[in-house]
């Protein structure tokens, strides 16, 4: 059985007892336990609901493991033969989560 869900303005396939990184959320304490409403499908065997857009009733409960800041990514552009060089860095900072349980 496994879920699609939406967070963050991206799409996760989720299954039940699997590790989840995303965009950070800010209202989630560490060790709480969260309830995901934006199930977009749900597929237990040949059985499956495709929502327009979410499926009503669904949700996806998941406990909040840890808050952190992803590798840290470089930002480089230049410009030859004009004098320009710029270079930025940046952390994302993320969520991770634990998947409980699939409630179709």
């Amino acid at each position: 059985m496994y879920a699609v869900i939406k967070s963050g303005g991206k799409q996760h396939r989720v299954s039940v007892d699997e590790l989840l990184k995303v965009e950070l959320l800010k209202e989630a304490e560490q060790g709480e336990t969260i309830k995901i409403e934006d199930v977009l499908m749900v597929v237990n065997g040949d059985d499956y609901k495709i929502g327009q857009p979410v499926v009503e009733g669904a949700s996806v409960e998941a406990e909040v493991v840890e808050h952190g800041r992803g590798k840290k990514i470089r930002i480089v552009k230049h410009k030859r033969r004009k004098h320009y060089h710029k270079e930025q860095g940046h952390r994302q900072w993320y969520t991770l989560l634990k998947i409980k349980a699939i409630n179709a």
